[in-house]
């Protein structure tokens, strides 16, 4: 079999995490989610591009969930992250996230469910997340991580 040039697996997580960017820019219209959808989003705290309350920081060293469903504000799907407040403990807190740091995906109204695989971003090997997509309870396999050291030019 011929090498992946066209780095598909690239290019899948990159539509996947798509994916989630649409549908918060959808949430965050003035319409709101549609219907009975709400979203789980879990993500990785540690990330470098994460914007957290110290306090959620420590009582969420390596992983949360956040539901967005009926009570949130502000929430705005940017180019490569997402930001909300969110009230925890009856106290608005503002996050951000980068999609790279999200680890689920899941939208229980239609059980509809993406899993990411994570590594903390390290420019100086050019390791990427993988990702895997699965409908209903997340049977999907794992994703892999690739270098992409091989693909750049030499200067």
């Amino acid at each position: 079999m011929s090498k992946d040039l066209m780095r598909y697996d690239r290019l899948a997580q990159d539509a996947l995490r798509g994916v989630i960017r649409q549908a918060l820019t959808r949430a965050a219209s003035p319409e709101g989610l549609p219907g009975a959808h709400h979203f789980y989003i879990s993500f990785k705290t540690s990330d470098p591009g994460c914007d957290i309350d110290p306090s959620l920081a420590e009582a969420y060293p390596d992983e949360m969930t956040v539901v967005l469903e009926h009570q949130f504000w502000d929430l705005a799907a940017e180019a490569d992250f997402f930001e909300v407040t969110l009230k925890f403990g009856g106290v608005p807190k503002y996050l951000k996230v980068p999609y790279r740091a999200v680890t689920r995906f899941h939208d229980p109204a239609v059980g509809f469910h993406l899993h990411f695989d994570y590594e903390a971003p390290d420019a100086a090997n050019g390791a990427v997340p993988g990702a895997v997509a699965s409908g209903g309870g997340g049977d999907g396999e794992e994703g892999t991580v690739v270098s992409l050291d091989a693909f750049r030019k030499k200067d």
